[in-house]
């Protein structure tokens, strides 16, 4: 390891080339999928026109869809295979994903603690809010994926399925998917953007990596946990070449860009 400021693996490269599919998939979904959701509005006409026109925008839109089933298959069997491995602590226990009750007892000293009438939590692996972002993706991966399938492939599923299945998919697809623009475009950018100690960017799931400042601070939990179990020196590393900042930033803006104009624009139509 180089001189300096000590760094720490938090992110491994799977799941960080994970994570890029889903930011490409999801900014490819939604600037496909708003131009039909929102085709009366002039924007809409001008977004769909100036990516092929409407049958050009569907196959793109399909395309970016099976990025997203690939990735949600390639997560699922990480997880197969980390329970079949038996890998201790996958379903409770500090770095499980799955809510827990300290999650929400954490969650009360966040909101104390925002106006002033506490200490701030001491977060182990995930804060609260980063379990609700992951299961907020992940369900609605499984709600959103599997009603476009019906409506990708109608003749095949009107095999076994009513008529009325289809238009309840319609329904479920639209209004889901903008409920995840909307959640993705503000909580989750305001979470990993305009956080005070993360502004103007959070690059760790780029770069894998956080400062030891970072790290006592965000998940000082974690941290005394690793460091008490000899575990933290295994997670030691070199810091993010420039290259990589230098890539963080330009990826990480383009997207809050892009996601900031869908949502101004979401928004203007719904004031008019």
């Amino acid at each position: 390891m180089s001189g300096g400021e000590r760094h720490y693996f938090r992110l491994n490269l799977y799941h960080r080339v994970l994570h890029g599919m889903v930011i490409a998939s999801f900014l490819g979904l939604a600037v496909t999928g708003l131009p039909l959701k929102y085709a009366h509005t002039g924007w809409g006409k001008g977004l769909s026109l100036a990516l092929g026109g409407p049958f050009t925008t569907g196959y793109l839109h399909r395309f970016f869809a099976l990025v997203t089933f690939v990735y949600f298959a390639l997560h699922l069997g990480y997880l197969v295979r980390l329970a079949l491995a038996g890998r201790h602590g996958m379903f409770w226990g500090p770095e499980s994903m799955v809510p827990q009750p300290r999650d929400l007892v954490q969650m009360v000293q966040h909101m104390r603690y925002f106006v002033g009438l506490g200490p701030r939590p001491r977060f182990d692996r995930w804060a609260y809010w980063e379990k609700f972002d992951y299961w907020a993706v992940f369900w609605g991966i499984a709600i959103i994926g599997s009603s476009g399938l019906l409506l990708w492939f109608p003749a095949f599923f009107s095999r076994v399925l009513p008529g009325w299945t289809f238009n309840l998919a319609i329904i479920i697809h639209s209004d889901e998917a903008l409920l995840a623009v909307g959640f993705i475009f503000t909580i989750h950018f305001f979470n990993t953007h305009l956080r005070p100690e993360k502004f103007p960017m959070d690059p760790v799931i780029f770069t894998g990596r956080v400062s030891e400042e970072e790290f006592r601070r965000d998940h000082p939990a974690e941290y005394e946990r690793l460091k008490r179990q000899g575990r933290l020196e295994g997670l030691q590393a070199d810091p993010p070449p420039l290259w990589l900042r230098n890539f963080s930033r330009v990826v990480g803006f383009s997207a809050l860009a892009i996601g900031l104009v869908l949502i101004w624009l979401i928004i203007g139509t719904a004031l008019r």
